[in-house]
C-alpha cells in the first residue's frame, strides 16, 4: 500500500494525513472484496524496513495502528472477517501486541474472508524464521542439510495454510515487491498502478482484477495444456490478492 506520503505531499498536507487516509482505502478495499467473495486479502502495512523511517512518524503510525485495532475489529467480526497479523509482532509494545492476539481471537472463527495484515514483515525474515523453525522441528536436518526440501519450508512460512497468492497489487507508481511474501509470490501474477494509495478504490481493484483475467497462467505448462485443461481456471474467483 503504496504512496500515502507523497498522497499528503502533494496536498500539502504532513505525512502522517496521507497514512490516516490510507486507512480509509483500506476499509473500502475490504468491503469490496467481501462483495466479490475474494476469500484472502493480505495488506503489507509497516515493513521490517520501516523502523528506518524519522521516529516521530513511527511512533505515530503504531498509534494508528492501535486506534484502528480498538475501532475496526467489532466491524470486521459482524462482517464475517478473519483478521490475522503475521511478521515479527515481538518488537511492539505489551500493548499492541495485546490488542493483535485479542482481535485475531475474536475473529478467528470467522469464514467470509481472511484479512492478514503484515506489520514487521519482510520475505527475508519469513524465509529465516521458516528455516529455523524446520530445524527445530527436525534436528537432523543440521546434520544433514541434503534432505531439506521445498516442503520441510513451505510448512513454516507465514500464510502456509492459506492458498498461494493470486494478484499482487502495489500501488504509487513502484514496479517492485519490496520484500514483500518472497517465498509466496512465486508465480504470481504482479499488477503495478500509478494510483497512490489513498486513492485506491473499488474501481481500482476492479481494474486489477480485469486485468488479471487477461493473464494466461500456465505454472510451467504450455499454452496447449493450458488449453486443454490441464491447470486451473483463469479467473479470480475466490482467490488471493496482496496489496
Amino acid at each position: 500500500m503504496d504512496g500515502n506520503g507523497r498522497w499528503a505531499k502533494k496536498r500539502h498536507l504532513p505525512r502522517f494525513a496521507g497514512h490516516k487516509r490510507g486507512v480509509d482505502a483500506v476499509r473500502s478495499t475490504v468491503r469490496a472484496c467481501v462483495r466479490r467473495n475474494i476469500s484472502h486479502l493480505t495488506l503489507f502495512a509497516f515493513s521490517s524496513e520501516n523502523w528506518r523511517r524519522p521516529a516521530e512518524e513511527v511512533s505515530l503510525l503504531m498509534k494508528l495502528f492501535r486506534a484502528v485495532l480498538e475501532r475496526d475489529v467489532d466491524v470486521l467480526h459482524e462482517q464475517g472477517v478473519r483478521l490475522r497479523v503475521i511478521g515479527d509482532i515481538e518488537a511492539f509494545d505489551d500493548h499492541l501486541q495485546n490488542l493483535i492476539l485479542r482481535s485475531m481471537e475474536r475473529t478467528a472463527g470467522n469464514t467470509r474472508l481472511t484479512l492478514t495484515i503484515a506489520a514487521n514483515y519482510g520475505g527475508h525474515w519469513d524465509i529465516a524464521q521458516a528455516v529455523r523453525r524446520a530445524l527445530a522441528e527436525t534436528p537432523e536436518l543440521a546434520v544433514h542439510p541434503e534432505r531439506i526440501t521445498e516442503a520441510h519450508l513451505a510448512r513454516h512460512v507465514t500464510l502456509a495454510d492459506a492458498p498461494e497468492p493470486d494478484l499482487f497489487i502495489r500501488t504509487g507508481g513502484e514496479q517492485r515487491i519490496s520484500n514483500f511474501l518472497l517465498w509466496q509470490l512465486a508465480y504470481t501474477e504482479l499488477y503495478f498502478t500509478d494510483t497512490f494509495w489513498p486513492d485506491f478504490s473499488p474501481a481500482e481493484l476492479d481494474k486489477a482484477i480485469a486485468s488479471y483475467q487477461q493473464r494466461e497462467r500456465r505454472f510451467g505448462r504450455t499454452s496447449e495444456q493450458v488449453e486443454a485443461g490441464e491447470t486451473g481456471p483463469p479467473y479470480l474467483s475466490g482467490a488471493h490478492t496482496e496489496c
